[in-house]
């Protein structure tokens, strides 16, 4: 677990010292994407959400 906090307290320094702000956005939309995923790809669900993608 704490390999995974290393890499996102990683990110959040890139993020912070570099100004790469506009990546923000980007990250949330694709961890957002991901967990949908993710929660859907058990349930009854699933064949009408990979239909929008």
């Amino acid at each position: 677990m704490s390999g995974k906090l290393s890499i996102v307290r990683e990110l959040w320094t890139f993020l912070r010292v570099r100004k790469k702000w506009w990546l923000a956005p980007i990250l949330l939309l694709l961890l957002a994407l991901g967990g949908l995923l993710a929660l859907a790809e058990g349930s009854a669900l699933a064949p009408f959400i990979y239909s929008i993608f």
